[in-house]
């Protein structure tokens, strides 16, 4: 919960204005400000003060205590200019909140957490828990100086900006290691372990079973992922309780996906009982990996435990159309996620400033679409975090196909839609896809005319506004004009068409024509032709398409 306090009218309609766009989350504090401070610094997770910083560090800081444990603070100014993380910027969040209450109140987040200063990524904030002396190796980071990276596990990282030799360490790994002097230890979640339990096994003999096989192993308790179990015994009190205790989730699988897991100790009495002959075992390997530690048994209980497999992240980001304000929130977090970033070199460029320092970046020029596909599944098989980039909407007409077909199922992959060219276009011309419509690229570079040709009379014969995607290069003149005259063959002449060059970029331009008018040459690779369909209109410069026939059928019996 977020506590809300302010002192003055206009700190109180700031506050409200942050209380209505985040009702679940957010809690007002009223009465006495330094009462109200006190409450919510007990009783939140985080606070934002609508009050003078100086005012706000008097309140606080007799009630600091532990980094790891307090609250974070956001302070807004009374113009609600500003949204100011003071305490908790990476332990509290309060960098986050900062940008987030910023993103509400249109107000400047100000961050000054060194790390985030300079764009590098807190060691704190990885998601997984740290150990060791996080704050030198973080100013070492911040230096310049080297700091190595040793990995025993496979991890998909932000970029680091690390050496192959260094004073200091990050070490990545799920061993039970001490962190040595100048060396920070990350617990990335490869643990798996998988339990069993007969009905009523008490809660300390299935804890003490699992972190006893994890102690004797040698593996830490901060790396464990989840309890693995069968899914009869998803509501086993003792199983359920460690679960919560150890405070990883309890995943359970059916016992025909158990049984097909090939384990090293096969027994007939959990096949009597659940259905399967290993449920530890099978629990702890289901998801592919490494058994570390075999079935081992106490009076009540089995565990086992396994390490999941390193897995890649690969991020297809879509662009949008050129415009940074057109860039989505959540694009701009993959960039920064990114140690390896993949595309075109101008593409590349147009984001270049977002990347955290370190950022690998493998870039190429126009016409290897496949290559690039190819290199960015490759880096991600290897472990790493991975950026595909592409514009407008990365799965229209850009890198999500040629990568997915490239990727199987030993990487993570999340797509990042985009803003598409001919939705930027549509905005500039008014409101040309109002109705059904169909996007056709004209190119047939990789697609045959005869296909083309054949959506684009389907499109005609449907009625169907279309959108023209590659419409008209130096080597392809011809493909345009044979597709308006197609679609003018179901179409009056005075059916309206916007045209739209690099739209929402600095270079932008626009105008509206009619299918009779439109002159092929004018158009080129940087352009989006929307044709309407019977029911488009003109309307005060504007390209519009009624959402139904209605209008239409009215102005046709106004005709009559």
């Amino acid at each position: 919960m977020i506590g809300l306090i302010s002192a003055t009218a206009s700190g109180a309609a700031a506050r409200d204005r942050l209380a209505a766009a985040w009702p679940d989350r957010t809690r007002v504090y009223d009465g006495p400000v330094k009462d109200a401070v006190r409450a919510a610094f007990a009783e939140c997770e985080q606070l934002v003060c609508f009050l003078a910083t100086g005012a706000v560090v008097r309140l606080i800081a007799p009630l600091l205590g532990e980094k790891a444990s307090d609250p974070g603070v956001v302070c807004v100014d009374e113009g609600g200019r500003f949204a100011v993380s003071l305490v908790g910027g990476h332990a509290g969040g309060a960098n986050e909140l900062a940008r987030a209450v910023g993103g509400v109140l249109g107000a400047e987040p100000v961050v000054t957490t060194a790390t985030d200063a300079v764009g590098l990524p807190g060691l704190d904030t990885l998601g997984f828990p740290v150990e060791g002396d996080v704050a030198a190796v973080s100013r070492a980071l911040l230096d310049g100086e080297p700091v190595a990276l040793e990995a025993d596990v496979t991890w998909p990282l932000p970029p680091l900006r690390v050496a192959a030799e260094g004073a200091y360490t990050i070490r990545v790994t799920d061993r039970a290691v001490e962190p040595a002097e100048r060396e920070v230890v990350l617990r990335p979640p490869t643990l798996v372990a998988g339990v069993g339990a007969s009905r009523g096994a008490p809660v300390e003999e299935v804890l003490g079973l699992v972190e006893g096989a994890l102690r004797d192993a040698g593996l830490s308790v901060a790396s464990l992922a989840e309890l693995a179990t069968v899914d009869a015994k998803a509501e086993e009190p003792g199983i359920v309780e460690a679960a919560r205790r150890l405070g990883v989730p309890l995943v359970t699988y059916a016992a025909e996906e158990l049984a097909r897991v090939d384990v090293p100790n096969p027994s007939e009495a959990p096949l009597a009982a659940v259905g399967t002959p290993s449920v530890a075992e099978a629990a702890a390997l289901v998801g592919g990996g490494e058994l570390l530690v075999p079935k081992r048994k106490s009076a009540m209980a089995t565990c086992a435990v396994g390490r999941r497999p390193g897995r890649g992240r690969l991020a297809v980001v879509g662009l949008g159309p050129g415009a940074r304000d057109l860039l989505t929130p959540r694009a701009q977090q993959e960039l920064r996620r990114a140690s390896v970033l993949v595309g075109l070199d101008q593409y590349v460029d147009q984001i270049r400033d977002l990347l955290r320092p370190g950022t690998r970046i493998l870039e190429s020029g126009l016409g290897a679409e496949e290559e690039r596909a190819r290199t960015a599944v490759a880096e991600a098989r290897r472990g790493h975090a991975v950026a595909l980039i592409g514009s407008g909407d990365a799965g229209v007409y850009a890198m999500a196909s040629p990568a997915l077909a490239e990727a199987s199922d030993d990487i993570d992959v999340v797509g990042v839609p985009g803003v598409t060219a001919a939705l930027a276009a549509g905005a500039i011309l008014g409101a040309p896809l109002g109705h059904d419509h169909v996007s056709i690229s004209l190119s047939d570079l990789h697609t045959p005319w005869e296909v083309i040709e054949r959506r684009v009379r389907a499109a005609a014969e449907a009625d169907l506004v279309v959108t023209f995607y590659n419409p008209r290069s130096r080597g392809r003149d011809w493909q345009l004009p044979k597709a308006l005259a197609i679609l003018a063959g179901h179409r009056e002449p005075t059916t309206p068409v916007g045209v739209v060059r690099n739209a929402s970029r600095p270079d932008e331009s626009s105008r509206l024509t009619t299918l009779a008018e439109l002159d092929p040459a004018t158009v080129d690779m940087m352009t989006v032709v929307t044709v309407g369909n019977t029911a488009t209109r003109e309307i005060a410069g504007r390209m519009v398409t009624p959402r139904g026939y209605r209008w239409q059928d009215d102005r046709q019996e106004e005709a009559k």
